[in-house]
């Protein structure tokens, strides 16, 4: 399901479930994959990828309509907490968006430090205003807060696909690579900030995104506000 590996000291997730859609199993192996970065004692950094022509579409909403209503709100939270995990990682991560990146899926994307899109297939999109299911409070002050209002506003009102180049334009991604650069790009740039102090880098993350924390809490104690 997680394949974890090391390359010139960045920690490589590849996620291997076909879309990565996010359910209670894919949830589980993901955030064991996370444990297992954190409690390396190598100087490193995060790179997470997908395979072929997804990076991640998002929540599992068939594994959800069939598991009952409580568990699809946890669900959801486990998400919201999941993208707080990796906004305020204790170490740089990079997202190598190798293809389409979806919903909760390019919010994943974006609680990264960077990212690098594949030049030549897949899209980055907030869809939930076509499928009618509202962003959360977690979400929406995530994407608020990582991308320019401008582009926040556009990509959650219309629920455009945005190519590799046009979110390069609209500052969603920080580079654009080859299909075979995606990764290493990733990597090499992961690599250029491995060994940051983790204590500091995790405090100096709280504390920027403090406002995005509140709002998983929030949504905690009050899941009926859930899309």
């Amino acid at each position: 399901m997680i394949d974890l590996q090391v390359h010139d000291q960045v920690h490589v997730l590849r996620m291997q479930l076909g879309e990565n859609r996010f359910n209670a199993a894919s949830l589980d192996a993901l955030n064991q994959a996370l444990d297992r970065v954190e409690k390396s004692d190598l100087p490193s950094a995060l790179v997470t990828c997908g395979e072929g022509k997804f990076y991640s579409n998002g929540l599992d909403l068939d594994w959800m309509a069939n598991a009952g209503q409580a568990a699809a709100l946890e669900n959801v939270q486990r998400v919201h907490e999941l993208l707080a995990r990796l906004l305020t990682f204790p170490m740089i991560t990079v997202a190598a968006i190798n293809g389409h990146a979806f919903a909760a899926g390019a919010m994943f994307a974006l609680a990264h430090d960077y990212r690098v899109m594949r030049s030549d297939r897949g899209y980055f999109c907030l869809p939930e205003v076509d499928i009618q299911i509202p962003f959360t409070r977690t979400m929406n002050a995530l994407i608020l807060r990582r991308l320019p209002n401008t582009t926040a506003h556009e990509a959650m009102t219309t629920g455009q696909r945005y190519t590799a180049a046009t979110a390069l334009e609209r500052g969603i991604v920080q580079h654009v690579e080859s299909e075979q650069d995606v990764v290493p790009k990733a990597i090499a740039l992961a690599k250029s900030f491995a060994g940051k102090p983790r204590a500091t880098l995790a405090k100096i993350k709280q504390t920027a995104y403090a406002d995005v924390l509140a709002c998983v809490a929030q949504d905690r104690a009050n899941p009926a506000v859930l899309g």
